[in-house]
């Protein structure tokens, strides 16, 4: 389900009521805190998705009914060809079914452990097709704000896909004071419960970076407090597997000021992205003229 022409039998898919029987069930993809993924057929029009099941009871008793409202609220309008597609939704009295797009290569998380690091070929591709991505999201004033190896998937050609937007949220002023997201990838800022914006993203790739390049996040250690600690300082430190041109970029994006941080644009543009990107699909954002 790459481009336009694929997408077309689902037009009357979106505006219809739909239930269980609509699909064919396949195997398990994943299993959650709150239900499981299945690889599902839908029957009319035959296409084959990724369906999310999701137990009322278990998010109910976890608070957390408002995060699910907020991912198809806004994952529903968002159409790029490095985030999930979010066809439709439905509920019965037990369970909440989300109808997505089916990434058969599954999460980069797996993908990370099994090769135990990325070279600068695939990470910079990677770098390109987020920050694509996250220029088209903060264009439509959202901000992901939890953006880590578990929450990104792998597409037909490898080709990156962010997915779950539970903790994003669409802040038409961008300015958000709420604290989310993974310890390991928390921005200083939020860390200190200041206000932040879409230059919590920003910090997030200049993690993911470097964890794609070294098999483990840079502020990593045995214990919460040491890993506050060390994002606080910004205490970064490169092994010798990281190259001059990733380093520079890494360095660029995990700056303790969000207003010093890398623009997205200029990641895309970053000497070291250009080199050895070879992303397959041409950006969905255009490129701003100076």
């Amino acid at each position: 389900l790459q481009n336009k022409e694929n997408y077309e039998p689902f037009i009357c898919f979106y505006f219809r009521k739909i239930s269980i029987d609509d699909f064919d069930i396949g195997r398990p993809l994943g299993k959650g805190k709150f239900g499981n993924v299945y690889l599902a057929r839908v029957k009319k029009p035959q296409a084959i998705v990724a369906l999310k099941v999701l137990f009322k009871s278990q998010m109910e008793k976890e608070g957390v009914e408002h995060q699910l409202r907020r991912e198809i609220e806004i994952q529903a309008h968002l159409k790029h060809p490095n985030i999930l597609r979010f066809y439709n939704y439905f509920h019965d009295r037990k369970r909440v079914f989300l109808v997505l797009e089916y990434a058969p290569r599954g999460e980069m998380y797996k993908e990370l452990q099994r090769c135990g690091r990325f070279d600068d070929r695939r990470t910079a591709t990677y770098m390109e097709e987020i920050s694509d991505a996250l220029m088209y999201c903060h264009e439509k004033k959202v901000i992901h704000r939890d953006i880590k190896p578990e929450n990104l998937l792998l597409g037909y050609r490898g080709e990156l896909k962010i997915a779950d937007f539970g903790w994003s949220v669409h802040a038409p002023s961008l300015r958000r004071r709420t604290m989310c997201g993974t310890l390991d990838y928390l921005p200083p800022e939020m860390i200190e419960g200041h206000t932040h914006s879409e230059k919590v993203d920003l910090w997030c790739i200049g993690v993911l970076c470097y964890e794609c390049l070294v098999g483990n996040p840079p502020f990593e250690t045995a214990s919460h407090s040491e890993t506050y600690k060390r994002i606080m300082k910004v205490d970064l430190k490169f092994p010798k597997v990281v190259s001059d041109g990733a380093r520079d970029l890494i360095s660029k994006l995990l700056r303790h000021n969000p207003i010093d941080r890398l623009p997205l644009q200029s990641v895309i543009d970053h000497q070291w992205v250009r080199a050895n990107s070879h992303r397959l699909l041409p950006p969905t954002c255009p490129v701003k003229k100076s």
